[in-house]
């Protein structure tokens, strides 16, 4: 679990493979397709989506001559599962935080 979470994160550090994902979110795409946007090369390319295949995040099957990628979410639900957890820590350290340095309301003296 920890090498898949670590081999997630490092695809999505890139920003090409980060916009190849989401672009992938959409429908399935070609490598061709998933290039396009950037001033890449299709080796480049196929270079990047090597990874997201290796993280498990990316599946190619070959039609003919066309290299067609889909997304493969489950990769991205257990990383994302690990950051709901640093989040809720967070969110209960900031509250926590916020009531001590908050002064209490005064009370009207009547």
């Amino acid at each position: 679990m920890v090498k898949q979470l670590d081999a997630v994160f490092h695809a999505l550090a890139d920003p090409t493979r980060r916009t190849m994902v989401r672009t992938l979110a959409g429908a399935d795409r070609t490598v061709g397709e998933l290039a396009a946007p950037h001033p890449i090369s299709l080796a480049a390319a196929s270079k990047h989506i090597k990874v997201l295949e290796r993280a498990g995040i990316v599946q190619r099957t070959v039609r003919g001559r066309q290299h067609v990628c889909r997304l493969v979410a489950e990769p991205l639900a257990a990383a994302s599962d690990h950051l709901r957890f640093y989040e809720r820590f967070w969110t209960g350290r900031l509250d926590a935080l916020e009531a001590f340095v908050t002064p209490a309301p005064e009370e009207d003296p009547e």
